[in-house]
């Protein structure tokens, strides 16, 4: 059995990444598998512990950052996130596509360790501009405007990132960047 890809897929906050993802999942010819991240922020409305994140507190995510038992870790808006290394390495070796959902800093901890060699490719989802991006996030109704803010500026940051990314696709209609994204994976795999 062939050992799965590694992908990872980061953008900022409100691009879209989550339905991405979901219509990306749908396809069963990707032979997809969503890498759970574990993460110390509250959970929002609907997520469930265990599918959409492991909820954890301060000092287990820190015990886990000490055991070595994250792939990469990274603090984003005030919290902590990383992708536990078990579960990844046992969907690989399964023969499943792993689909890393991080921000950049974890992104770059994974791309260097793993290279395409590897069997890791890296794609960054990248809104048409920052007003729409805006437009995004306070349309959810979940964070504060000082939030907001934050994830503004921060989105700003992320985006300076892209060259680091084997492939940036643009989320200005989803259907289509579902389409160059599941293109991407495809020519991967053979």
């Amino acid at each position: 059995m062939k050992k799965g890809l590694l992908i990872v897929f980061s953008g900022p906050s409100g691009v879209g990444k989550g339905t991405v993802i979901k219509k990306l999942m749908e396809n069963k010819d990707l032979n997809l598998v969503y890498s759970v991240s574990m993460t110390t922020r509250a959970p929002r409305e609907g997520e469930v512990d265990g599918v959409n994140y492991f909820f954890v507190s301060n000092e287990e995510f820190q015990k886990a950052v000490y055991n070595d038992e994250l792939l990469e870790h990274a603090c984003f808006v005030d919290n902590y996130y990383g992708t536990p290394k078990k579960y990844v390495e046992k969907m690989r070796e399964e023969g499943k596509n792993v689909l890393l959902e991080i921000e950049t800093v974890g992104a770059k901890q994974v791309m260097n360790k793993y290279k395409y060699d590897d069997g890791c490719i890296s794609i960054f989802l990248v809104p048409p501009d920052i007003e729409e991006l805006k437009k995004r996030i306070q349309k959810r109704n979940s964070e504060t405007d000082e939030v907001v803010e934050k994830r503004i500026r921060k989105a700003v940051q992320e985006l300076r990132e892209t060259f680091r990314y084997q492939h940036v696709v643009c989320n200005d209609d989803v259907d289509k960047a579902v389409s160059k994204i599941t293109e991407i994976i495809l020519k991967a795999v053979q």
